[in-house]
């Protein structure tokens, strides 16, 4: 019995040896060497947090192609950007994606289905319109104003600014959503561990996603184990918060100029695509992707300019030079000021080049036809992506600086390169619905609170600690 399964043992190594020696389309293609063998490579980085910074060494010293699993590729090449991820574009969301998605029918980030994706898209769309979002702009101020009477409280001792972006970041999404902080900057803190559990989901969700097979495997034997995976939390925790404040919504005859509302007037003209279910989901997803990611960024920049005084300076001194526009009683910076700051605005790319808030590759399944990338050729059904903190460090795209803080590339002759592969919000159909409710946002933060304070870190010398997914 024993030798039948050292036989059969022996066997199967040798017929994997064979297929990756000579029948694995990816097997020119190189990378690390567990990779080639096993999605656990994925698992590991996608757990730790790491994936951004792998990837980075890994280009640098592979090239366009790195191998990451056995049937998946990371791709530098800026010309396989536009056929990936472009308009009308074949490539679709690989299986990563269905655990964010979990049993929820309406998800503009994780539904698959380009055709679903596209109806849901067009039933939302006009919400989160540069001008309609700009409606918004007085219940970001109310936040904002009161984040600075918070900062001086605290006078001039250490704090922690990314924490407080955090803390700003979710009170003005649940103010634009639901016309109704949580509460968090009045605290100070986050009472009631929001933070904890979404970090848990999302890191969850990064790594669960490398083996799909896991999580619905779980989802069928939780009734019986429970419940073990992290990425739960964004179906259960925060979709039950959601809910309640739409069930106190109900019943009120008051209007609010809120995203809630908006969602509730696309329901009330079409109720068979936008019903219940599919407003709390949205909802939702206002909470859970646009809090986390817009902390971030704002942390990003606040720590990039720190690190380049040159920088800070010549903002603050734009910022002093549109100070007539915008009054010495008005503590709110006005978004049409800020939108004709070039410095800023240059300021706020830079800082989401050097730091985009999603750490992985966006992972695509390659169409019928395959895709030759790099002179190599990629075979329907394997999965490629393309990771923004790669991209955005390529010095074929921005120039043998590319690992610099340099706000300035973003005003220069090459612009509209450097925005053709700008890859924070994703890229075609898919990008970021809430984009430019971000950028509002980080736009009017930034000057409101530059134009009172004056910011250096406190341990300048030490390198940040980044985890990212």
């Amino acid at each position: 019995m024993y030798s039948s399964l050292a036989v059969s043992f022996t066997l199967g190594i040798v017929a994997i040896s064979i297929y990756a020696r000579f029948f694995d389309p990816l097997r020119d293609i190189p990378g690390p060497f567990l990779a080639r063998w096993s999605r656990l490579w994925l698992i590991y980085h996608s757990r730790k947090g790491d994936m951004h910074t792998t990837m980075i060494n890994l280009h640098q010293k592979h090239g366009k192609l790195v191998r990451t699993g056995p049937n998946e590729v990371s791709t530098a090449d800026p010309e396989s950007i536009n056929p990936i991820y472009g308009a009308r574009t074949r490539f679709r969301k690989s299986p990563w994606y269905s655990v964010s998605q979990g049993h929820r029918k309406f998800d503009l980030f994780a539904e698959r289905d380009e055709k679903i994706h596209g109806a849901q898209r067009r039933l939302v769309n006009s919400i989160y319109t540069v001008e309609n979002m700009k409606k918004v702009e007085p219940s970001v101020n109310t936040v904002i104003a009161l984040l600075l009477d918070k900062l001086s409280e605290l006078g001039t001792e250490p704090t922690d600014m990314g924490m407080w972006a955090r803390l700003f970041a979710f009170d003005v999404i649940g103010q634009v959503t639901f016309s109704k902080q949580f509460g968090y900057l009045e605290n100070g803190y986050d009472e009631d561990d929001s933070f904890k559990y979404m970090h848990a989901a999302v890191r969850s969700a990064a790594w669960v996603g490398q083996i799909p097979w896991l999580y619905w495997a779980h989802d069928r034997l939780m009734p019986l184990i429970g419940n073990w995976l992290g990425v739960n939390a964004r179906h259960g925790r925060m979709r039950n918060f959601v809910a309640g404040e739409i069930e106190k919504r109900r019943d009120v005859t008051q209007k609010h100029h809120d995203l809630l509302e908006m969602l509730k007037k696309v329901k009330s003209e079409k109720p068979i695509e936008m019903n219940d279910i599919n407003v709390l989901s949205m909802a939702t997803t206002n909470i859970f992707a646009g809090s986390e990611t817009t902390a971030v960024s704002i942390g990003a920049i606040l720590y990039h300019l720190c690190k380049n005084p040159v920088a800070m300076k010549k903002l603050k001194e734009e910022i002093k030079s549109m100070e007539n526009e915008v009054g010495s009683s008005e503590r709110c910076w006005p978004l049409n000021v800020a939108n004709r700051m070039p410095y800023l605005q240059a300021c706020i790319q830079e800082g989401l080049r050097m730091h985009p808030a999603v750490g992985m590759a966006l992972p695509r399944t390659v169409p019928e036809g395959g895709i030759v990338v790099a002179g190599k050729l990629i075979p329907e059904g394997a999965v490629i992506g393309a990771n923004a903190w790669v991209i955005h460090r390529e010095k074929e795209i921005f120039g043998d600086d590319a690992h610099e803080f340099k706000p300035e590339r973003w005003l220069s002759e090459n612009s509209a390169q450097y925005h053709r592969f700008f890859f924070a919000f994703g890229a075609g159909a898919r990008l970021c619905i809430g984009k430019n409710l971000s950028w509002i946002e980080i736009s009017k933060f930034i000057p409101s609170l530059l134009r009172g304070w004056d910011l250096e870190l406190v341990h300048p010398d030490e390198r940040p600690k980044q985890i990212c997914w």
